[in-house]
């Protein structure tokens, strides 16, 4: 039985010539690259570490403190941050939430999206953004629309901005159109909140009697007859 064995023993024995040899050598010496190497399986890598740990002790506080024993006795303390919750990990990071912030100062959702995109942001599940998740992370966090940003600011709606002026909703259309009210959308549907102008630069119903806005101050003055405008006053 003893010859059997030693037979067997030779018979299963790697003979390796010396550039094997220092090639495996090497490998050893490297763990990383050996670690690494496409040719290492999962269970490969099971047996290094416990040919080279002997236990690992975990102390979980504010952070998390692994004392590592090797083999040989030689230890070695880590300090780890806590390992994020599942429902931390899709959390949209709270720098990408700020930046959205400040965008919806000036931007509606689509242009929100537009914009985060392309400073490569993504959202907590890893993905673009677009105007259906800009809106809902806006809700999540209290962030304030595009609607109530221009409202705090005293922009009009065209109901509004017609009664002001004494003019109908269409009126307001025309006249932003042609560049003599300022208009801000505040939605994907083209609505708008406007401006209203300064007392001495208020448009007026009585234009010129050319007969196209686009003349403005290259005419004298005309009446406007648009079909669907409401007049009030004198």
């Amino acid at each position: 039985m003893q010859e059997h064995y030693e037979q067997q023993r030779q018979k299963g024995r790697i003979v390796l010539d010396e550039a094997s040899r220092q090639k495996v050598l090497a490998l050893a010496q490297d763990l990383p690259r050996l670690w690494d190497n496409p040719g290492t399986s999962d269970q490969d890598r099971k047996r290094i570490v416990r040919l080279l740990i002997e236990d690992v002790t975990l102390i979980k506080a504010d952070k998390v403190t692994v004392n590592i024993r090797f083999k040989g006795g030689t230890t070695r303390t880590l300090t780890l941050p806590i390992p994020l919750n599942a429902w931390q990990v899709r959390t949209t990071p709270p720098e990408v939430i700020r930046q959205m912030d400040q965008l919806l100062d000036s931007s509606k959702d689509a242009g929100v999206a537009a914009e985060l995109n392309r400073q490569g942001c993504l959202s907590g599940m890893k993905h673009p953004f677009t105007p259906s998740n800009v809106a809902k992370l806006r809700r999540k966090y209290g962030l304030k629309c595009r609607y109530d940003r221009l409202r705090e600011k005293g922009f009009y709606t065209a109901g509004e901005m017609a009664t002001e002026l004494g003019v109908a909703r269409t009126t307001i259309r025309i006249w932003h159109a042609h560049g003599l009210l300022k208009g801000y959308e505040y939605n994907d549907r083209g609505e708008r909140l406007y401006e209203l102008p300064p007392e001495n630069q208020r448009p007026k119903k009585q234009q010129g009697q050319c007969g196209r806005l686009s003349q403005r101050g290259h005419c004298s003055p005309f009446t406007s007859h648009a079909a669907n405008e409401v007049h009030h006053g004198p």
